[in-house]
């Protein structure tokens, strides 16, 4: 799922590529994708492109006259910039932005669930958006006071994947993040000590950061399909872990995995394994 550091990049190297650029036309294929009327997609074509930025795990693509395209890639989305236009065959876009030079803006979704989303608004309408109003503070470059949104009987790697606590962290980063902090995934916010809160928020900021520096030194345009992920515990499980050496553990639910080490985060102890659990029953 592309989280924080993934549409970071994407933001960014899209910026660079098309500020300026002129639309010639905007068209849905996935017409599931369009979450809005009203401005229609046909009123983008001439406008430029003023800018491409991100809220949370959010895309923002500024368009002069006061439009902006929101966009959610969601678990399989991405949004590629390509030199040559989509042929007849291609099924994966949602949405095809053809710029007047030649290029074209994809936002390509793998698998069946078709759940990636685009909506058009006005400038205005952006912030009260339901997709935006609802976000916790931003998770990066400064997560500012985590006591303030973390102080709640929820575990940590609930607590830092739900949107509207934090935005931006997603089932990979949390591992990372975890991993980093020394805390165990299911230790309750509010049990936190000042320290702790200290060392989580450092272990955020570090995190990400490693991850977009990671992808400014290695991802250009045309953004791949797969990013080169700098995971060292999440999808790691049966691997030593990069600090310790011990066994990489891990917790199976049924759509999401959560990998830890329990040397470094859970005082030795191997936490209960819900997919083992269901087979005992």
């Amino acid at each position: 799922m592309p989280e924080l550091p993934e549409v970071e990049i994407t933001a960014r190297l899209l910026d660079r590529a098309l500020a300026g650029a002129e639309i010639e036309s905007a068209l849905a294929p996935g017409i599931n994708a369009l979450k809005t009327f009203d401005p229609p997609l046909s009123v983008l074509a001439g406008s430029k492109i003023t800018g491409v930025g991100r809220r949370g795990k959010h895309l923002v693509v500024s368009i002069e006259d006061g439009l902006v395209l929101l966009i959610h890639l969601m678990s399989a989305g991405r949004f590629q910039l390509y030199d040559k236009r989509a042929g007849p065959r291609d099924r994966t876009s949602r949405l095809l932005l053809r710029i007047a030079d030649g290029r074209e803006l994809r936002l390509r979704e793998f698998g069946s669930k078709q759940a990636a989303w685009v909506k058009l608004l006005r400038a205005e309408e952006l912030d009260d958006d339901s997709a935006l109003a609802t976000l916790g503070p931003e998770a990066w470059p400064d997560p500012l006071d985590l006591g303030g949104v973390l102080d709640a009987p929820r575990p940590l790697h609930t607590l830092l994947r739900d949107q509207r606590t934090i935005a931006g962290i997603g089932r990979s980063w949390v591992d990372e993040i975890l991993w980093e902090a020394k805390l165990s995934p299911y230790k309750r916010g509010a049990d936190l000590s000042a320290a702790e809160l200290e060392t989580l928020k450092g272990a955020v900021v570090t995190t990400l950061d490693r991850a977009i520096a990671h992808y400014e030194t290695l991802v250009t345009l045309p953004i791949p399909d797969k990013l080169p992920m700098p995971l060292r515990v999440h999808r790691h499980e049966g691997e030593p872990c990069p600090r310790c050496g011990t066994t990489l553990e891990a917790v199976h639910f049924e759509d999401y995995v959560i990998a830890y080490c329990p040397v470094c985060q859970t005082e030795g102890r191997r936490l209960k394994d819900r997919r083992l659990s269901k087979l005992l029953k």
